[in-house]
């Protein structure tokens, strides 16, 4: 089947063609002709599949006959992330080289005011996030009233970071009369409801089985220790040891840990850049766009990266944590294996972590295969509270308070330094009588400052509690009371 069988117009084929593209994907075959005829769709797809162009498409075909009026966009795109947004923005500008159509895009980080000065001239396409779309309703720059055709995408990404409420408020702004385009890569029993309250009598299209992995993607499991500089060691033996590497997209679960493996990626050597949801919109289509050029061949990225965005040549996949919601495995290995392209993903599997890799293999239906010794087969760790460092490790004692404990040279579990012999110590001067046990512990002289005039000790272990003031009680407090008599 080509393009041409699809109904689409003459202008919209032209473009496709220059493009390069000569068949449409399945879920673009199935969708636009329903699209066409104004019927309500929804469609279900694998990440990678060309959901996208499933509905630009049709979508410009049908705005060739109208005209947009002032502050009342014809059609609605509500995208979950800046970056999605972004994305159909350029789908439009690919495949709409012969309209001259207006198209608008509402997103955080940029100024209100270029946004309010495309609005009021009228649009054709409005893309928009569903927060700052609704700033500019409520602030008066926006109607609703004119919109032709709604697009919901990545719905179950939208119910994931809690949008739902903002757009069943907006659907209910919306004309009745609208059509309605939903597409998901997932269809959770939540996704479902609202599918069903916001379509009318849809045509349900469905070209991979909910929540599958593409085929072309071998997927492997990497048992690592608990502790982050463990699971940072292991990921940089992964990128240096994996095979035709071209470039790789690190996912964390949270932006806290984006930023420090991204620190320490660039300290070991690996050009590397950052992009997650705390960062401006100029930094992170900056990021993004030296990802694509290839000057930055490693993304380190939270779930902001893991929906919908079109890198096709992305080679490898790491989860550098194993994903909280097993959907979210699907939408980030889905980054790589693209268009029929070959790829690969490797997921690190912490202590802890079995719970969820459980229902991420649940889902998908598949066993995943170990790379290397499984969760069981792993050595013990040194342990959740020591790290070599030059011949030192560092242990914590009861209150928190770190204590060097030399080694040899050599890194030893607490089971090694317990039965370690230790070296004889030199003979200490019995202690005085007057002396209290917590006096002959051993002490480390402070030079006097300002905080400490006297230049008193502190204990390097004080695990000894202290009862009430200690050796100390303050002189106001030996001072007798004199209670008068009423």
């Amino acid at each position: 089947m080509s393009f041409a069988e699809l109904g689409l117009s003459d202008k919209v084929q032209q473009a496709v063609a220059s493009a390069g593209y000569t068949e449409p994907t399945p879920i673009q075959a199935q969708a636009i002709p329903h699209v066409l005829a104004r019927k309500d769709v929804l469609g279900i797809a694998q990440t990678g599949t060309g959901k996208t162009a499933a509905f630009t498409l049709p979508m410009l075909t049908l705005l060739e006959h109208g005209r947009a009026r002032a502050r009342m966009p014809r059609t609605l795109i509500l995208e979950p992330t800046r970056e999605l947004a972004a994305q159909v923005q350029e789908n439009f500008d690919r495949y709409g080289a012969n309209h001259k159509l207006s198209v608008a895009l509402l997103i955080g980080g940029v100024s209100f005011g270029d946004q309010d000065a495309k609005i009021t001239r009228g649009v054709d396409v409005l893309i928009a996030t569903p927060g700052r779309l609704l700033d500019h309703f409520e602030r008066g720059k926006l109607l609703l009233t004119g919109v032709e055709l709604l697009v919901i995408d990545e719905a179950d990404r939208m119910l994931d970071m809690g949008f739902i409420p903002d757009i069943e408020r907006i659907v209910k702004l919306v004309p009745f009369t609208r059509q309605t385009l939903f597409f998901s890569a997932t269809m959770p029993p939540e996704i479902q409801r609202l599918a069903d309250a916001f379509l009318h009598n849809p045509v349900k299209v469905e070209v991979a089985r909910a929540a599958s992995t593409a085929a072309t993607i071998t997927q492997r499991l990497v048992a690592t220790g608990r502790q982050d500089w463990e699971k940072r060691e292991t990921l940089r033996g992964l990128i240096r040891n994996a095979t035709d590497l071209q470039n790789a997209v690190v996912f964390c679960n949270r932006k806290r840990d984006v930023a420090v493996l991204h620190r320490s990626l660039q300290k070991h050597g690996f050009a590397a850049v950052a992009l997650h949801g705390d960062m401006d919109q100029h930094a992170r289509m900056a990021a993004l766009d030296s990802f694509r050029s290839g000057e930055m061949p490693i993304l380190v990225a939270s779930d902001v990266a893991a929906r919908g965005l079109d890198i096709p040549t992305v080679s490898h996949v790491f989860n550098y944590d194993v994903p909280h919601h097993a959907e979210d495995y699907v939408h980030r290995i889905g980054r790589t294996g693209r268009a029929g392209r070959a790829g690969q993903s490797f997921t690190l599997v912490s202590p802890g972590d079995e719970k969820s890799l459980a229902a991420i293999e649940k889902l998908i239906n598949t066993s995943i295969e170990w790379e290397g010794p499984t969760l069981a087969e792993l050595p013990p760790s040194e342990g959740p509270s020591s790290r070599r460092r030059g011949g030192r490790s560092e242990e914590r004692s009861s209150r928190g308070r770190k204590v060097k404990v030399r080694t040899g040279g050599r890194q030893r579990s607490g089971s090694d330094q317990i039965h370690e012999e230790a070296p004889p110590a030199r003979e200490a001067p019995a202690p005085q009588p007057e002396q209290s046990a917590r006096k002959s512990r051993p002490e480390r002289e402070r030079p006097a400052s300002k905080g400490n005039p006297a230049g008193r000790t502190r204990r390097e272990d004080d695990d000894v509690p202290v009862k009430g003031m200690g050796d100390h009680v303050p002189a106001f407090l030996l001072r007798p009371v004199t209670i008068k008599k009423s």
